[in-house]
């Protein structure tokens, strides 16, 4: 099969498998209200997704070194479509959210690098960027797709209906995978010669590591932003003319499908002119732009969506190439297990986020308050900061070895 046509099909898959990414947040004001949930419940709730996802990759991404990749792909799907489901019909609280969202982060934390192995270990070396920067594209395009289906689906059927209805995301990427990508049984000299959780050959590549680094500064920044952006624009709406749940749901689904092109332009601009120094100067650019937006509740609305915009954008710039570069640093037989460091890193980063906003913005006042959404976004852009302060230490002494 010609490797565009791989592309294309895991591309799909992967926007398919995203469709209750994000449910949780999407329709996270009408669950707040109906379950009684203050900020840092919410903040548990919607990191807690992320939990089940590092406790996934912990577990399965590593295996697939070692054995077929779609195998684990396929078999992940249906724990996350189990997870949507569950959440759908026996979700009545914190605790039961809890699990269910636990379960659905912990199926997509079986198929999104894992998904990647999929692709890469069809494609011919040496492995093109392009090509993993458009798959890893689809997230944004999963998360943009979630955004827009949840939260009109929520606001016309309940809540219930749409995580039901997104459950079935799933179930159509396991079909198309299933039908499109054979059967690749992992050759002898690909697989590692150490043990399947012996993760210390990763640690010690301090070229990918500083890519691992990198993208767990991006990761906080990016889930803290998709968890809390809907309930910051309703109030920034509210203070300027109103915007409803619905509506703060499609800005954010439209802001996440644009950001798929600064991907993939961030991508291209990191083969021109170096991967580590396009990478950090688009996590400075991402950390200023995060805190404009901390003091933008009172401007005109238009003008705190145009600022949500370039920032959704600077955030992406630098998704793709993060996991290009850890995915090319890879030691040979080590590509799955560099992927799940990746992911470790990345992910319960991802997972500390959410919570930490939730924390900040109940200390200082709640969602109500300016002063709470603005050290919220400080804490937010921190993870780019942070990102680009991990690249430059380990890019230093990259350069002293």
């Amino acid at each position: 099969m010609p490797p565009t046509s791989i592309i294309t099909i895991m591309f799909a898959a992967h926007v398919a498998s995203m469709t209750g990414f994000a449910a949780f947040p999407a329709l996270l004001l009408p669950l707040q209200a109906e379950w009684n949930l203050d900020n840092t419940q919410a903040g548990w709730i919607g990191g807690i997704y992320f939990a089940g996802y590092v406790l996934a990759v912990a577990i399965i991404v590593p295996w697939t070194d070692r054995i077929d990749s779609r195998r684990i792909y396929l078999a992940c799907l249906m724990l996350s479509a189990i997870g949507l489901t569950g959440f759908a019909m026996l979700a009545d609280g914190f605790w039961s959210a809890m699990t269910w969202n636990a379960i659905q982060g912990a199926g997509v934390g079986g198929t999104y690098m894992t998904g990647l192995k999929v692709l890469t270990d069809r494609l011919p070396s040496p492995l093109p960027s392009r090509g993993i920067a458009i798959y890893t594209a689809g997230f944004s395009v999963g998360v943009g797709t979630s955004f827009a289906m949840n939260g009109v689906i929520g606001a016309l059927l309940g809540w219930p209906w749409a995580f039901g209805i997104a459950a079935l995301g799933p179930l159509a990427a396991a079909f198309i995978v299933g039908v499109c990508i054979s059967k690749r049984a992992t050759l002898p000299e690909e697989r590692p010669p150490t043990r399947a959780f012996d993760f210390r050959p990763v640690l010690r590549n301090r070229r990918a590591m500083g890519y691992v680094l990198g993208y767990a500064g991006h990761s906080w920044e990016l889930f803290a932003l998709r968890g809390w952006i809907v309930a910051f624009l309703v109030f920034a709406g509210e203070k300027s003319g109103g915007a409803a749940n619905a509506e703060a749901a499609l800005i954010a689904a439209v802001a996440n499908l644009a950001a798929v092109a600064a991907s993939l332009i961030g991508n291209e601009l990191c083969e021109l002119y170096g991967r580590r120094r396009i990478t950090r100067i688009a996590m400075l650019a991402s950390f200023a732009v995060a805190l404009l937006i901390g003091i933008s509740p009172g401007l005109p609305f238009p003008v705190v969506v145009i600022l949500f915009f370039v920032y959704s954008g600077l955030v992406m710039g630098d998704s793709g190439s993060l996991t290009a570069g850890a995915t090319q640093s890879a030691a040979p037989g080590y590509r799955g297990l560099t992927l799940a460091v990746h992911s470790l890193f990345g992910f319960a980063a991802g997972f500390l986020g959410p919570l930490a906003v939730g924390l900040i913005l109940d200390a200082a006042g709640g969602q109500a308050s300016s002063t709470a959404w603005f050290l919220g976004f400080t804490t937010i852009g921190l993870g780019s900061l942070a990102g680009a302060v991990g690249m430059s230490i380990v890019g230093r002494q990259l350069r002293n070895a």
